[in-house]
């Protein structure tokens, strides 16, 4: 038997209404905040994630399916959804639209890494844009956007942890004093993080490895070393979030996994799972970075199948339940058969779930299976009922029958 690739899962149909109401319950909150949605290709050329991730970063060192296709070009399966979105706008001219430009995209990622739970190497996200503003006001309606996400699904201690890692021009002050601090032990760090010690120190601060993480115990912090400007751009965000009652965390150990962020920078975390559920922050260079003009910019990206995971573990007594059918018909005969086809025809185009028997069941079967899938309510259509014009509609929790004229309108009034 084929099995499928490691790392990635099957959703079956029972599953998905779930997945279903998380996006559609995020689209309207998306939607409300004036986002419209922008869809990528699922690959593009390597470089673009090189260039607008990071040659630096775990992801294009480690985890990118990349490959050469039939033209010997290099490949990549989008590994995260910026680089893609920012591509987009920079080649389609979004630029000289009014600003700023708002947008959502809901799409499955690759990378290859580590499978554990919440985690996978397709996984899918939801993720926001805002492009053509440099004000923190942006920052704030972002972060105050994703808070209101998290706390539609009920999900209990998610923390919003803060931080800003300033600009080019504040990092380099710290970027020296970063690497007095790691260079006294470098030799015991990981063979990445020593090739990232010249090139981009901050990265060694994401490492994953226990032993490094040991070592970046008490590293000098990057809000130490702001400049004015990247200070009061901070300052401003949490004076706002507390205006709003939006509660955070500073976390100075926030640097995030891709080299594009800028300024403000920030995760919600599940206090109780441990992992991040939704993460982000500003690049305001990444534009410039891609062959555009400089453009401030904002985003986030949340993990569904991670959201999905808590949702399910903490809203086990959620009303939100599959849809079952409102309307099961059983038929006897093949007059009755045709005219059960035509009354369910009817009454779906009216938008109500109408099952049918298509496997040629005898009634006994049609009953049993119409009790399995929890339909509401069973008609049974035979040749009296064909003659007098009239069935019987069994409510099946109460056990109730109520006739009516096989027409779509009477039965649609006591459905």
């Amino acid at each position: 038997m084929i099995q499928k690739p490691k790392g990635t899962k099957d959703i079956l149909p029972n599953e998905t209404y779930k997945w279903e109401y998380v996006e559609e319950n995020t689209k309207e909150i998306l939607k409300n905040y004036g986002f419209g949605e922008i869809r990528v290709p699922v690959f593009e050329q390597t470089e673009l994630f090189e260039r607008g991730v990071g040659d630096t970063t775990d992801v294009v060192q480690k985890e990118m399916y990349t490959f050469l296709d039939k033209g010997e070009r290099s490949i990549t399966l989008r590994p995260e959804g910026t680089a893609g979105v920012v591509r987009a706008y920079i080649e389609n001219g979004m630029a000289s639209m009014p600003s700023p430009i708002k947008m959502w995209y809901m799409m499955p990622m690759y990378r290859y890494e580590n499978v554990q739970k919440g985690r996978y190497r397709e996984f899918r996200q939801i993720g926001a844009e805002i492009l053509g503003t440099n004000s923190y006001e942006a920052d704030v309606e972002l972060i105050v956007m994703a808070d209101q996400i998290i706390k539609k699904f009920h999900v209990p201690e998610v923390s919003l942890n803060l931080n800003s890692i300033g600009c080019p021009t504040c990092r380099k002050q710290y970027t020296e004093v970063l690497k007095g601090f790691i260079g006294n032990n470098l030799a015991q760090y990981c063979s990445t993080c020593q090739t990232r010690f010249e090139k981009n120190p901050m990265r060694i601060l994401d490492c994953k490895e226990k032993k490094c993480k040991e070592l970046n115990q008490g590293a000098p912090i990057i809000l130490d070393y702001l400049c004015e400007e990247c200070k009061t751009h901070f300052e401003n965000v949490k004076k706002a979030l507390e205006q709003l009652d939006i509660n955070y965390v500073i976390d100075p150990n926030i640097v995030r996994g891709l080299d594009y962020y800028t300024k403000t920078v920030f995760e919600f975390v599940s206090e109780k799972e441990g992992y991040t559920v939704l993460a982000g922050g500003r690049y305001d260079g990444l534009v410039e970075e891609l062959g555009g003009q400089k453009t401030g910019a904002i985003g986030f990206a949340m993990g569904e199948d991670r959201l999905i995971d808590i949702f399910e573990k903490y809203n086990t007594s959620s009303t939100i339940t599959a849809r079952t059918p409102d309307l099961y018909i059983a038929s006897m005969g093949e007059i009755a058969s045709k005219k059960a086809q035509i009354l369910a025809l009817e009454l779906r185009k009216s938008g109500i779930y109408v099952e049918t028997d298509i496997c040629e069941r005898s009634m006994k079967a049609n009953l049993k299976y119409a009790d399995k899938i929890k339909s509401k309510y069973v008609c049974v259509i035979g040749e009296d009922e064909i003659n007098t014009g009239k069935a019987k509609l069994k409510n099946m929790a109460t056990g109730e029958e109520q006739e009516t004229e096989l027409k779509t309108d009477a039965i649609i009034e006591i459905l």
